[in-house]
């Protein structure tokens, strides 16, 4: 009875790959994820460490840009206290040099005419005299003006508390701290010898008055614009094959100079060769990219064939002639 109940072993076995089978697939799709999670901890992480420096940096640079702004305009305020104290002292030193002159010369008259006064009979008339003329020479009736004080400078500093206020306010609302940026690359498309990159805004508060893309080959090379503009896609050529490239897009506000952090960056590639014209026809030179071809000899110039059979179903080809001067000009 047992036995007529059991499964066979050969079913045991194949439900037992089946199940192993199904525990590796899934061990490799939780593998995967783990690996993404990573990936987005890191990011995370990275990004928070990196807005850190940036924003200690930034108020860095602000304090000591305030902080020379400030000294400098303390030195034109001190300035501007030494030209006054200079320039209205001046008169009130003449004044201070010509009374004390006043008061010698009336001490020396003092002293002169006491002794006068006290001396002998004999010698008093002749030094009564001399006195009485030297007195008369010297005009002690006419006394300096010195000015009031209301009538001369009293310095003062003319400080608005406000701007305290003022600054506080924009320092309040200055900087922000974003948990993504506003644009994000959507999609990456290969073309020949080209990537269509296409983006988008995830931030409905935000108006775009232009984005900024920039590409660079992964991953030592520096970014690179590639475009400026209010378009929100955007194909990149001259991109080599089966060659990894980094794109990062950022926007500008309306009515603002500064740009929006950057996107994410992504990584695109593009499997397919570019179109190009085969070298070597006569009557034809090409550009370096050998997508375009003058035609210089219009007599001897025959047909013109591409390099390889680069064009698939299903994809867009373009051909543009045009004339530059004399010779044809054929895109490709």
């Amino acid at each position: 009875m047992k036995g007529a109940m059991e499964p066979e072993p050969e079913v045991l076995l194949q439900e037992a790959r089946e199940n192993v089978e199904a525990a590796q697939s899934y061990r490799r799709e939780l593998g995967q994820r783990l690996q993404g999670l990573r990936e987005a901890q890191r990011q995370i992480k990275e990004s928070a460490s990196q807005t850190r420096d940036v924003l200690k940096q930034h108020f860095s640079d602000l304090k000591g840009t305030l902080g020379k702004l400030l000294d400098e305009r303390l030195v034109t305020l001190l300035q501007e206290v030494d030209t006054i104290e200079q320039e209205t002292i001046k008169p009130l030193d003449d004044c201070q040099k010509l009374i004390e002159h006043g008061v010698n010369t009336a001490d020396d008259l003092v002293r002169e005419g006491e002794t006068a006064i006290l001396g002998g009979i004999e010698e008093q008339n002749d030094k009564l005299w001399n006195f009485t003329k030297k007195a008369s020479h010297i005009q002690l009736d006419s006394l300096p003006e010195v000015p009031l004080l209301v009538d001369v400078p009293c310095l003062s500093a003319q400080l608005d508390d406000s701007i305290l206020n003022i600054v506080k306010d924009h320092i309040f609302k200055h900087g922000a701290v974003a948990s993504r940026p506003p644009v994000q690359i959507e999609e990456l498309v290969e073309k020949p010898g080209g990537i269509v990159v296409r983006w988008c805004k995830v931030d409905d508060d935000f108006t775009a008055q232009d984005y900024r893309l920039q590409f660079r080959k992964c991953p030592a090379n520096p970014f690179e614009d590639v475009y400026v503009g209010s378009e929100t896609e955007f194909i990149v050529l001259h991109i080599d094959p089966n060659v990894d490239y980094q794109f990062r897009v950022c926007a500008r506000g309306d009515g603002r100079q500064e740009w929006s952090p950057w996107s994410v960056p992504q990584t695109g590639h593009s499997t397919l060769v570019p179109h190009e014209w085969t070298t070597g026809f006569e009557g034809y030179s090409l550009s370096s990219r050998r997508n375009i071809a003058l035609r210089n000899d219009a007599e001897s110039a025959g047909v013109l064939y591409s390099s390889a059979p680069t064009y698939f179903c299903g994809q867009t080809l373009t051909f543009r002639q045009g004339a530059w001067g004399t010779p044809d000009l054929l895109w490709l």
